[in-house]
């Protein structure tokens, strides 16, 4: 199960996730990013309260940083440290501005 959470606020947008991002849930996650960042500046995903990713939800965060690349800056924080050893291992670490 999988909670979003979303706030926009001027040319920002927050989206806090709460559960397991995985193949189930994902298609959620990957509709909000589709439909609603357009404009967006400054997209931040708050993971205090996700406990998984999986592929799934990675390549939505993939998809996600390269929209944001052309338009502005993507950060995520709050990031447990069983997530950050996933991004470590797939070299997404690398790629997402961690906070």
């Amino acid at each position: 199960m999988l909670n979003i959470e979303k706030k926009s606020h001027g040319n920002n947008l927050d989206i806090a996730l709460e559960g397991r991002l995985d193949t189930t849930t994902a298609p959620e996650l990957e509709t909000i990013v589709r439909t609603g960042l357009d404009g967006a500046e400054l997209l931040t995903f708050d993971f205090a309260k996700l406990e998984y990713i999986s592929s799934a939800g990675l390549r939505i965060l993939l998809a996600a940083q390269k929209i944001m690349n052309k338009q502005g800056k993507m950060v995520v924080k709050n990031v447990s440290e069983e997530v950050k050893e996933i991004f470590e291992v797939t070299g997404f670490s690398d790629i997402l501005t961690i906070e």
